[in-house]
């Protein structure tokens, strides 16, 4: 069976389309699928067109709602724990992940070579070239700081067998980060490249700062480099104050000359500590993702669902 997981958030308009077009192709592949959509706390009317979707197809078509917005991070986490297909894929509702593409994906895995089917856009044709540009940095970055293998210009939207599946289940932590837990935990994965998609409608929900938010999340999960390289700097920093300390006491003894340039003084002053703040707010980050882990809080809230036990799962 063929499970599909398509996290939702203000996706009304974009949606009919999604299921229409998913549909047909599932049709194609004539195979048994659920599709499990998730409502990450939508302020629309998508949870009633996922009742309509139930109500008109309650063998195929299945719906978590959350209590209110928790992330898409935890919208796949809740379906990774709540589908039951031998092959398990996550797609945006948004038709940036095009339907058509599994077909192939699924005769990939079925040929057994592969674990996993993931898609790789190549190109980012539509969008701002800031934005391209910080993104390409980014995987850039984070494969030389850490464990986790992610492509430049990977999707979320993968085909996976079962036993990939469970093994991110498994990784039950409250801190997410998708792509790397998809890299990090292994597997054979084929990448699938395609052109970029522009959305059939509505509007995009990740602007630059929640982007870059996302980002330094990732790279905080995943990699210590910030922090030993703010314990680096500030060993760096204070080796260099000792020897520019020698310097002063020695020109002081031997030549009797006190020391001059104040505004010199106040500027080393000011770096100095600025460097020690921004130290401290790396650190801190490393500290705010434990405590939130230690809380143990779910990883969501179900509001409604037709799911049977899935307000059960944390």
């Amino acid at each position: 069976m063929i499970s599909l997981i398509v996290p939702c958030y203000n996706e009304e308009e974009a949606l009919p389309f999604f299921y229409k077009e998913v549909r047909r192709v599932l049709a194609e592949i004539g195979q048994p699928y659920e599709l499990l959509f998730i409502n990450d706390g939508s302020k629309d009317g998508t949870l009633k067109l996922l009742e309509q979707f139930a109500a008109e197809d309650p063998l195929h078509n299945f719906y978590v709602s959350f209590s209110r917005n928790f992330g898409k991070e935890a919208a796949m986490y809740a379906g990774f724990c709540n589908v039951h297909g031998d092959y398990v894929a996550v797609m945006d509702a948004d038709m940036q992940d095009p339907p058509s593409l599994l077909p192939e994906m699924l005769r990939l895995l079925e040929s057994g070579e592969y674990d996993s089917v993931a898609t790789r856009r190549v190109s980012r044709k539509g969008e701002p070239p800031i934005r391209s540009w910080f993104a390409r940095r980014f995987y850039h970055l984070i494969n030389k700081i850490s464990d986790a293998d992610i492509v430049d210009g990977a999707r979320d939207f993968r085909l996976m067998r079962r036993e990939m599946v469970d093994a991110i289940v498994e990784m039950d932590e409250y801190n997410r980060f998708s792509k790397g837990i998809f890299g990090w935990i292994g597997f054979k994965t084929y990448w699938m490249a395609y052109e970029n998609v522009e959305r059939v409608a509505g509007e995009t929900k990740w602007n630059f700062w929640k982007l870059l938010k996302y980002a330094v999340s990732g790279i905080v999960n995943f990699s210590q480099v910030p922090c030993s390289i703010a314990g680096y700097l500030g060993f760096g920093m204070t080796f260099e104050s000792f020897l520019f300390l020698i310097v002063v006491v020695v020109r002081r003894l031997a030549f009797g000359d006190p020391v001059d340039g104040w505004a010199s003084t106040v500027s080393i002053i000011l770096f100095c500590a600025g460097l020690q703040l921004f130290c401290l707010g790396v650190i801190g980050q490393y500290m705010a993702k434990t405590y939130l882990e230690t809380k143990n809080r779910p990883h969501y809230i179900v509001a409604k669902t037709n799911v049977e036990n899935a307000k059960k799962v944390k």
